[in-house]
Protein backbone atom coordinates (compact mmCIF):
# COMPACT_ATOMS: atom_id res chain seq x y z
CA UNK A 1 0.00 0.00 0.00
CA UNK A 2 2.16 2.68 -1.29
CA UNK A 3 1.85 6.46 -1.20
CA UNK A 4 3.67 8.30 -4.00
CA UNK A 5 3.77 11.87 -3.42
CA UNK A 6 5.59 14.23 -6.73
CA UNK A 7 5.78 17.73 -6.14
CA UNK A 8 6.56 19.72 -9.29
CA UNK A 9 7.60 23.09 -9.11
CA UNK A 10 6.42 24.58 -13.01
CA UNK A 11 2.59 24.03 -14.05
CA UNK A 12 2.07 20.77 -16.40
CA UNK A 13 -1.07 19.68 -18.12
CA UNK A 14 -3.60 17.75 -16.18
CA UNK A 15 -2.98 15.11 -19.02
CA UNK A 16 1.15 15.08 -17.67
CA UNK A 17 0.00 14.58 -14.09
CA UNK A 18 -1.84 11.94 -15.04
CA UNK A 19 0.96 10.41 -16.78
CA UNK A 20 3.22 11.04 -14.48
CA UNK A 21 0.84 9.35 -12.01
CA UNK A 22 -0.02 6.32 -14.11
CA UNK A 23 3.76 5.58 -14.71
CA UNK A 24 4.80 6.46 -11.03
CA UNK A 25 1.84 3.51 -10.13
CA UNK A 26 3.31 1.48 -12.88
CA UNK A 27 7.00 1.61 -11.27
CA UNK A 28 5.96 0.42 -8.14
CA UNK A 29 3.78 -2.67 -8.79
CA UNK A 30 6.25 -3.82 -11.60
CA UNK A 31 9.67 -2.93 -9.21
CA UNK A 32 8.89 -3.29 -5.48
CA UNK A 33 5.77 -5.87 -6.21
CA UNK A 34 3.12 -3.52 -4.68
CA UNK A 35 -0.75 -3.85 -5.67
CA UNK A 36 -1.96 -1.69 -7.46
CA UNK A 37 -5.53 -1.48 -6.59
CA UNK A 38 -4.37 0.15 -3.03
CA UNK A 39 -1.59 2.13 -4.51
CA UNK A 40 -2.37 6.39 -4.31
CA UNK A 41 -0.01 8.78 -6.29
CA UNK A 42 -0.44 12.47 -5.53
CA UNK A 43 1.03 15.09 -8.51
CA UNK A 44 0.87 18.30 -6.66
CA UNK A 45 2.63 21.57 -8.33
CA UNK A 46 3.74 24.38 -6.24
CA UNK A 47 4.23 27.72 -7.50
CA UNK A 48 7.65 28.09 -9.14
CA UNK A 49 9.36 30.96 -7.17
CA UNK A 50 9.26 28.78 -4.11
CA UNK A 51 11.41 26.77 -5.77
CA UNK A 52 14.87 26.97 -4.51
CA UNK A 53 18.15 24.93 -5.62
CA UNK A 54 21.54 26.41 -4.30
CA UNK A 55 19.82 29.20 -2.70
CA UNK A 56 18.69 30.57 -6.27
CA UNK A 57 15.17 30.26 -7.41
CA UNK A 58 14.45 27.95 -10.56
CA UNK A 59 14.42 29.19 -13.89
CA UNK A 60 11.84 28.22 -16.42
CA UNK A 61 13.96 25.97 -18.32
CA UNK A 62 13.49 23.26 -15.94
CA UNK A 63 11.03 21.90 -13.95
CA UNK A 64 11.90 21.39 -9.96
CA UNK A 65 10.65 18.04 -8.83
CA UNK A 66 10.75 16.18 -5.97
CA UNK A 67 9.25 12.75 -5.46
CA UNK A 68 8.63 11.31 -1.83
CA UNK A 69 7.49 6.89 -1.91
CA UNK A 70 6.06 5.34 1.67
CA UNK A 71 6.36 1.18 2.17
CA UNK A 72 6.20 -0.71 5.02
CA UNK A 73 9.42 -1.28 6.69
CA UNK A 74 11.62 -4.59 5.71
CA UNK A 75 9.40 -5.48 2.51
CA UNK A 76 12.23 -4.55 -0.04
CA UNK A 77 15.62 -4.99 -0.23
CA UNK A 78 18.44 -2.13 -1.01
CA UNK A 79 18.45 -3.44 -4.41
CA UNK A 80 14.86 -3.23 -5.39
CA UNK A 81 14.78 0.20 -3.44
CA UNK A 82 17.81 1.63 -5.67
CA UNK A 83 16.47 0.26 -9.04
CA UNK A 84 13.25 1.81 -8.00
CA UNK A 85 14.73 5.52 -7.28
CA UNK A 86 16.77 5.57 -10.47
CA UNK A 87 13.37 4.61 -12.78
CA UNK A 88 11.48 6.84 -10.75
CA UNK A 89 13.64 9.54 -12.12
CA UNK A 90 14.38 8.12 -15.90
CA UNK A 91 10.49 8.31 -15.61
CA UNK A 92 10.09 11.94 -14.46
CA UNK A 93 13.04 13.47 -16.65
CA UNK A 94 11.09 11.93 -19.79
CA UNK A 95 7.79 13.13 -18.79
CA UNK A 96 8.94 16.32 -17.96
CA UNK A 97 11.75 17.11 -20.46
CA UNK A 98 14.14 18.83 -17.76
CA UNK A 99 14.74 18.63 -14.44
CA UNK A 100 17.40 19.39 -12.17
CA UNK A 101 20.09 17.81 -11.25
CA UNK A 102 19.11 18.17 -7.27
CA UNK A 103 15.77 16.39 -8.00
CA UNK A 104 15.09 13.73 -5.24
CA UNK A 105 13.22 10.58 -4.78
CA UNK A 106 13.25 9.88 -1.29
CA UNK A 107 11.93 6.43 -0.02
CA UNK A 108 10.35 6.37 3.62
CA UNK A 109 10.13 3.02 5.06
CA UNK A 110 7.52 2.95 7.83
CA UNK A 111 6.69 0.28 10.53
CA UNK A 112 3.55 -1.57 9.78
CA UNK A 113 2.34 -0.51 12.88
CA UNK A 114 2.74 3.36 12.14
CA UNK A 115 0.63 3.55 8.67
CA UNK A 116 -2.32 1.24 7.19
CA UNK A 117 -5.63 2.24 5.16
CA UNK A 118 -9.04 1.45 5.28
CA UNK A 119 -8.81 2.19 8.87
CA UNK A 120 -6.15 -0.70 9.65
CA UNK A 121 -2.72 -0.76 10.16
CA UNK A 122 -0.30 -2.85 7.86
CA UNK A 123 0.27 -4.94 11.26
CA UNK A 124 -3.51 -5.42 11.48
CA UNK A 125 -3.27 -6.49 8.04
CA UNK A 126 -1.07 -8.82 8.66
CA UNK A 127 -1.95 -10.46 11.40
CA UNK A 128 -5.94 -11.32 9.95
CA UNK A 129 -4.13 -12.90 6.88
CA UNK A 130 -1.79 -14.92 8.95
CA UNK A 131 -4.90 -15.75 10.94
CA UNK A 132 -6.63 -17.42 7.40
Amino acid sequence: MPFIHITLGKPVSSAVRQHIGRQATDLIVDLLGKRREVTAVLVEVVHTGAWCISGEPQSEAATPTHCEIAITAGTNSAEEKARMIAAMHAMLAAALATVPEATYVVIHELPASDWGYAGKTQSARRMTASAL
